[in-house]
């Protein structure tokens, strides 16, 4: 890294937060200390930065302030590196490995001061933000202990370092508390258990680049505001450059791996008489230039918050087709337990007639525009728009299996929420499928008298297939156009659909009809064709007779 580049960025105090939008969404900031506050940051592109990791692999003059500072209390902090095991080191300053070896709870070694770094790992499911709880886990362990401890951050891959050359490996560092039980660590002869319990890793508030920090670093660890711990990097047994050596003998360090460097003297068994933390006490840690990381042990009754941070990271495995377009969600609905694109214009009378719009495979409820325009609808009637999943600004997720059911039960989802079962429902193409199973899943859930429904009226724009399976050579055309979605993508689809050399009377209708469609989200149309394509159930089915309601056509509409 140049020194040029290090001058440029002043703005080094990096901290992970949630946004106060809706849904939150991670994001990277400066920090700064005495104020409190958070200056947002991007990639010089304008993109906001959403992790640690990004930063780490870019160039601070890559990085820049993105819009107003905002207030710390608006946002909901989070630690710098959660995704990865933390690589720690025991009993690696003097006075500490004296003190834990004559404590009774050293099963590590037979001499106080070790021959070698005391290499263990903390479950990444331990690590927490600053101002999280630590829960006692009082099941586990009547000896719970902190730790306050330096963080080294890696900032570039590294396979059998040589020590002379470890500290250019390094990107920064962080505060970490190494919380631990005691008795899990003696019991089980070696460290992993009694400190990977969750909760037991909190780290942060922030991460600063080692360019922007003195070369000794001082740490001192405060319990309900008494000095417990203080010491420097100075009085390391092992070094940074050993330790990164050490580990990287064999195996390769990555960007964003954090090494916990060791505790000094002065944790709760060094008190007199041992003195564990107990529900209700705060550690503090601080480090020059890091800020101070602060963290209150729990009630014995607090849920462990840990089952839904993993729930909700699994659900984050699944790759989501189409949300960047609402930017990350904002302005969804959730409808049926997804986020889905749903608005609503018109009149604001109080009994004005609601009309409900439902577009076709590969539309978008922008598609009604024009219709609803032409006829000035917006002046005598409630307009409710609802874009498919998949489709417009709906996203869709690839463990969602779409199909003309699950596209309906979404529909009737609206309407019961809405209170639209006495709605005229407006349909074309396959979304007139969509409106009639809609409309019967919503019969079938509630009973209604004629007086409930009767301004109910469905109009369809188009004649949808009469019978179900469709055929064989409308599914073959539908899967084939899902195929073309996938494999090359939209401007495939334009091209299939609308060849540019294909005549039309009105060159601005083809320009529009190509732009509308290569705005679509390919993965969209791909689940829509599909499903298309492979509707099977209910052979011979006449969807519209077996209704049993009256239904109203119009013919021309595509």
């Amino acid at each position: 890294m140049s020194t040029s580049d290090e001058s440029h960025n002043t703005l080094t105090n990096y901290v992970a937060y949630l946004d106060s939008q809706e849904p939150p969404l991670p994001r990277i900031g400066h920090l700064n200390l005495e104020t409190s506050t958070i200056r947002p940051l991007s990639f010089l592109s304008g993109a906001p930065l959403s992790n640690l990791y990004q930063v780490i692999s870019l160039p601070p003059s890559q990085i820049s302030p993105a819009g107003p500072s905002i207030p710390l209390s608006q946002t909901t902090l989070l630690p710098p590196l959660p995704s990865r095991d933390v690589l720690a080191i025991g009993k690696n300053y003097p006075e500490h490995a004296a003190e834990f070896h004559s404590s009774g709870y050293d099963s590590s070694d037979h001499v106080a001061q070790p021959t070698h770094p005391v290499i263990f790992t903390k479950r990444s499911t331990s690590i927490i933000a600053g101002g999280e709880a630590i829960l006692p886990h009082a099941e586990f362990t009547q000896t719970l202990d902190y730790e306050g401890e330096i963080g080294v951050i890696i900032g570039k891959p590294g396979f059998r370092v040589k020590e002379e050359d470890a500290m250019e490996y390094v990107w920064g560092y962080t505060i970490i508390n190494d919380v631990t039980a005691r008795e899990r660590q003696r019991d089980h002869k070696q460290f992993f258990l009694g400190k990977s319990a969750d909760t037991f890793c909190p780290m942060g508030p922030i991460a600063v680049p080692a360019y922007a920090l003195p070369k000794t670093l001082r740490v001192q660890t405060h319990v309900n505001g008494s000095l417990r711990q203080d010491s420097t990097t100075a009085n390391l047994i092992f070094s940074i450059p050993y330790l990164i050596a050490t580990l990287s003998l064999a195996q390769t360090l990555q960007p964003g791996d954090v090494i916990a460097t060791g505790t000094p003297f002065g944790v709760g068994f060094g008190q007199s008489p041992h003195t564990f933390l107990q529900p209700g006490d705060t550690v503090e840690i601080s480090v020059t230039g890091l800020g101070t990381l602060k963290n209150t042990v729990a009630a014995t009754s607090a849920k462990n918050k840990t089952l839904d941070t993993i729930s909700t990271l699994s659900n984050q495995l699944f790759p989501v087709s189409n949300l960047e377009k609402s930017a990350g969600g904002k302005g969804l609905m959730t409808i049926n337990s997804k986020p889905l694109y749903y608005r609503k214009t018109g009149s604001t009378s109080a009994n004005a007639q609601s009309i409900l719009f439902i577009h076709g495979l590969g539309g978008s409820s922008e598609c009604w525009t024009p219709f609803v325009d032409e006829m000035e609808l917006e002046k005598k009637y409630v307009l409710h728009f609802l874009d498919l999943e998949g489709h417009g600004l709906s996203p869709t997720s690839a463990a969602s299996v779409v199909s003309i059911q699950s596209y309906a039960s979404d529909v009737a989802a609206l309407i019961e929420m809405k209170g639209l079962q006495n709605c005229v429902i407006i349909a074309y193409g396959m979304g007139c499928l969509v409106a009639l199973s809609a409309m019967d899943e919503v019969d079938t859930k509630t009973s209604f008298s004629p007086a409930d429904i009767e301004g109910r009226k469905i109009v369809l724009l188009d004649s949808p297939p009469q019978t179900t399976p469709l055929p064989d050579e409308m599914r073959k055309d539908l899967l084939a156009r899902a195929e073309t979605a996938r494999k090359g993508g939209m401007a495939a689809v334009v091209d299939l659909l609308i060849p540019p050399e294909r005549k039309r009377k009105g060159h601005l209708a083809k320009t529009l009809e190509r732009i509308s469609l290569l705005g679509m989200d390919a993965e969209g149309v791909h689940g829509a064709r599909w499903l298309g394509g492979g509707i099977h159930s209910n052979p011979d089915r006449d969807v519209c007779s077996d209704w049993g309601k009256p239904v109203c056509f119009s013919g021309g509409w595509n």
